[in-house]
């Protein structure tokens, strides 16, 4: 018997009907005689509909409310899963963050986990119960709801299967794995059996959605073996879990892009020292993230300094430069929404000369002209204008080999499949 932690994103508990299947599918982990927690993220576009929500009454609404107010969204979906299991014959309990015990620090919207309190979780399991865990949300030492960023319910899921000594987190997504690329924008994407840690921290850092970057530092931190996979299909997925000696033969494991970000260009600036740290000082005290950093060469004393951001950070960027180039006297700055970014991932490259000049001629040669590079030891990311990210992903995909004999489809498990499943279970 295995004790499985199982998290559903917001697309499979997305209507009575998704959540139905979802429980169908717990139930079932049940008769095979596992112990079961289940994770959950808000309905579909709750979380959406709830930020419109605020914003029709405030613009800039406290944080400390506006943590309380998403946690809702899976608070909704908990119950109703709950119910769902029970309506199959199955004890279920409901847990929100502070019932299952997940402790964090006091940073509202952005919130990490400190600790994880299992005593009741661990109670209900002896008592036969699938607890149902509202995720994306805990509680801080003073008793605040807090929240834990966009896609905070799969570190939830890390976060729990560690707390209880889980012997897998399986996260289930719309897609049955982790891909070579994305495979709706890329056909010929593998499916990849396994990945090494280090490898999806740089996929998820550089856009690949299928799991969120700190769930995928906590589960390397902890050991926590995390098995992505489709909420809509019975195919197995991808393991992640430490390197092994198969992804050693590989220069590049994936290719992820990112259309969130944007870039901001300050023009005029004088080319002088101390004048990029008062900006990326200034910048980073108002906590916007940077990415990749562009300086051109300077020309009359003059330069332009470029960079790159999350589109979330925009409005705080703004603001800090608005507040900054009266000080270093620069001309003005502008910023450039139609951008993207392409990364390619390997631990392979590390040993692996020419991957640069090989994705660089394969830009070329496909007339995608780079705005910015910037690269790790295990990764090489290019900036280019976002109508052709499509293009350039497919086209890199070929050249270093990594295109599939066949082509991805995306299949569901009908309810009356996974029932079938069940009943021959029994």
């Amino acid at each position: 018997m295995s004790l499985i932690v199982c998290k559903f994103g917001g697309t499979s508990v997305a209507s009575p009907e998704r959540i139905k299947k979802v429980a169908q599918r717990l139930v079932m982990r049940k008769q095979e005689g596992n112990d079961v927690v289940a994770v959950v993220s808000a309905m579909g576009k709750t979380t959406d509909e709830l930020v419109g929500l605020a914003a029709a009454l405030n613009s800039d609404p406290p944080a400390r409310e506006m943590d309380r107010l998403l946690s809702t969204g899976e608070q909704v979906s908990m119950t109703l899963l709950a119910m769902a299991i029970e309506a199959r014959g199955y004890k279920a309990m409901s847990f929100t963050g502070r019932q299952a015990g997940i402790e964090t620090d006091g940073t509202h919207a952005k919130a990490k986990i400190v600790k994880v309190h299992n005593e009741r979780i661990m109670e209900a399991l002896e008592r036969g119960y699938i607890p149902v865990v509202a995720g994306f949300q805990g509680i801080d030492a003073n008793g605040d709801i807090t929240t834990l960023g966009r896609g905070g319910s799969d570190t939830t899921a890390v976060a729990v299967a560690w707390g209880i000594g889980a012997d897998v987190c399986e996260i289930y997504s719309d897609v049955d794995g982790v891909y070579t690329a994305d495979p709706r924008i890329c056909p010929r994407a593998k499916k990849l059996d396994q990945i090494s840690y280090e490898d999806m921290l740089e996929l998820s850092g550089a856009g690949a959605g299928v799991l969120q970057m700190r769930a995928v530092e906590f589960a390397r931190k902890f050991d926590v073996v995390i098995h992505s996979r489709s909420a809509f299909s019975d195919v197995e997925g991808t393991y992640i879990k430490e390197e092994t000696d198969m992804m050693e033969e590989a220069v590049i494991t994936g290719i992820a892009h990112d259309t969130s970000e944007v870039k901001v260009t300050i023009r005029g600036v004088p080319d002088t020292s101390g004048v990029a740290a008062k900006v990326f000082s200034a910048l980073a005290g108002n906590a916007v993230s940077v990415d990749m950093i562009i300086q051109n060469v300077s020309e009359d004393g003059l330069t332009d300094i470029s960079f790159t951001c999350p589109g979330g950070d925009l409005k705080r960027a703004e603001e800090t430069l608005s507040r900054v180039l009266p000080d270093i006297r620069a001309r003005e700055y502008v910023v450039d929404r139609d951008i993207a970014k392409v990364s390619l991932v390997g631990t392979g490259m590390k040993s692996s000369p020419g991957v640069a000049a090989k994705a660089f001629s394969t830009l070329g040669e496909n007339n995608i002209n780079i705005l910015a590079i910037s690269t790790s030891p295990i990764r090489l990311s290019v900036v280019i204008d976002s109508a052709q990210v499509a293009e350039a992903v497919r086209c890199l995909h070929s050249a270093f080999g990594l295109d599939s004999d066949s082509v991805f489809e995306e299949t569901q498990l009908s309810a009356e499949e996974i029932a079938a499943k069940m009943n021959k279970g029994r």
